[in-house]
C-alpha cells in the first residue's frame, strides 16, 4: 500500500497522519505511525534527536525504547538509536496497536459566534484554544465546541477531524475563523483561500521600532532544519513555499511597535516568521524567541516593567482581526472586524504609559 510522506507538528490536521496497517512476512500487523523524509540539507544527526525534534511530546527515553523494540526504521530497516540520519533517509515507527481513532467527542464549550446563517459560522476565537484535536489536545478545541454546536445539523459526522474548517490559526493567536455548514459551502469557502481572494488582516506588537511606516516581506516560507518546530525563512525556493506580507505601522510604543499585517499567501507561522525575518519578532512569541527583552535598556525597572507585561499577555501578540470572504451562496461580499482582545489592549497601554512616562522625565 503506498502511503504519502507527512510532517508533523502541534499544526498538522489528524486527517493527514498515516494511519493504514501494513502485515509484516513473520504475519505480525504492525501500523504506521510516523513516515518524515530527511531534507536533502539534513545533516548527520541521530535518529532519536531526529525524531525527539519531530515529534510533540515524545520524550528520548521512549523513542530508544522504540528502537530497541525494533519498531524505528530508516528506508524500511530497523535501526538502533544512535543510526545517523542522512539526507533523503526515509524514517517511519511502527508500533503493533493502531494510532488513537480519530473521533470528535461534542463539548459544550462556549463560543463567540459573531455571525452565522445557514451556510456558514464566523467565530472569534479566544486565546489559548486549539483550533482542532491533535496530540496532547483530543478534547477542549474549537472542534469539539463546533461538534456541540452542530451535532443536530445534518451534515455533521462525528468521525471527520475537521467539520467545517476551511483555514485555521495558531492556538495562541486570537481572532476571526469562518466555518462552512454545508459541503458546498466548505468548497466554495476553500476555493477562496487557495485562490487567495479573501481579505485577512492581523494586528500584532513586535519587538522594535520599524524603520518604514509600510512594507512587504516575501520569502519562502519552509519547516527548520535546526529546529523543526519553527518554521523559517528560505533564499532557495525548493526549500519553502512562497509567502507574502503586508505590513503597516499603526503606533510606534518606543521598544515596541503596533502594526497591521495583510497576508497575501497563508503559510504555517507566516506573520511570525516574516516578522523575525525582518528583525521585528513578536512579543512574547516563545517559540520564535519574542518571550526575551529584545530591544531596551537594561535598567531593572524596565525588566521588570517587560516582565509584567509577559505575565499580562502569556502568548504572542496577534490577533485576527478583520476577515472577509464572498458568501458562498449569496455570492455577496462579507466583511467582518472583531475587537483586541484584552490581553492585547492592556498591554498596549502599559506600553503608551512607560513612553509617557520616559518622555516626562
Amino acid at each position: 500500500m503506498n502511503k504519502e510522506n507527512r510532517e508533523f507538528d502541534e499544526t498538522d490536521d489528524l486527517d493527514e497522519l498515516i494511519e493504514n496497517g501494513e502485515t509484516t512476512d513473520a504475519g505480525k500487523e504492525l501500523y504506521e505511525h510516523y513516515r518524515f523524509v530527511a531534507d536533502a540539507g539534513q545533516n548527520l544527526l541521530r535518529i532519536d534527536k531526529f525524531l525527539v525534534n519531530r515529534i510533540e511530546n515524545a520524550s528520548r527515553n521512549k523513542i530508544q525504547d522504540a528502537a530497541a523494540a525494533g519498531s524505528v526504521l530508516a528506508n524500511g530497516q530497523p535501526v538502533k538509536a544512535n543510526y545517523k540520519v542522512k539526507p533523503g533517509d526515509t524514517i517511519t515507527i511502527e508500533m503493533s496497536w493502531p494510532p488513537r481513532e480519530i473521533e470528535i467527542i461534542p463539548e459544550d464549550i462556549p463560543l463567540n459566534i459573531v455571525y452565522e446563517d445557514d451556510a456558514l459560522i464566523v467565530v472569534n476565537k479566544q486565546p489559548g484554544m486549539v483550533v482542532h484535536p491533535g496530540f496532547g489536545n483530543y478534547t477542549g478545541t474549537l472542534v469539539n465546541a463546533l461538534a456541540w454546536h452542530l451535532k443536530d445539523h445534518p451534515w455533521f459526522q462525528s468521525n471527520d477531524p475537521r467539520p467545517g474548517l476551511v483555514h485555521r490559526i495558531d492556538k495562541d493567536t486570537s481572532g476571526l475563523l469562518v466555518i462552512a455548514k454545508t459541503e458546498e459551502a466548505k468548497t466554495i469557502l476553500a476555493r477562496q483561500f487557495f485562490y487567495k481572494t479573501t481579505e485577512r488582516t492581523y494586528q500584532a506588537i513586535a519587538w522594535g521600532s520599524m524603520k518604514e511606516d509600510e512594507g512587504t516581506i516575501t520569502g519562502n516560507i519552509g519547516r527548520s532544519i535546526r529546529d523543526r518546530k519553527q518554521m523559517t525563512v528560505f533564499e532557495d525556493e525548493s526549500m519553502g513555499k512562497p509567502a507574502v506580507t503586508h505590513y503597516k505601522v499603526l503606533e510606534r510604543l518606543g521598544y515596541v511597535t503596533l502594526v497591521q499585517c495583510n497576508l497575501e499567501t497563508g503559510r504555517t507561522h507566516q506573520i511570525r516568521v516574516h516578522l523575525k525575518y525582518i528583525g521585528h519578532t513578536l512579543f512574547n512569541d516563545e517559540r520564535y524567541g519574542g518571550n526575551q527583552i529584545l530591544k531596551g535598556t537594561t535598567f531593572t525597572k524596565y525588566k521588570q516593567f517587560v516582565k509584567n507585561c509577559f505575565t499580562l499577555l502569556p502568548r504572542q501578540a496577534l490577533h485576527a482581526k478583520t476577515l472577509g470572504f464572498e458568501h458562498p451562496v449569496t455570492g455577496e461580499f462579507m466583511r467582518f472586524d472583531s475587537d483586541l482582545p484584552d490581553d492585547m489592549v492592556q498591554t498596549i497601554d502599559k506600553w503608551r504609559n512607560y513612553i509617557a512616562g520616559r518622555e516626562e522625565e
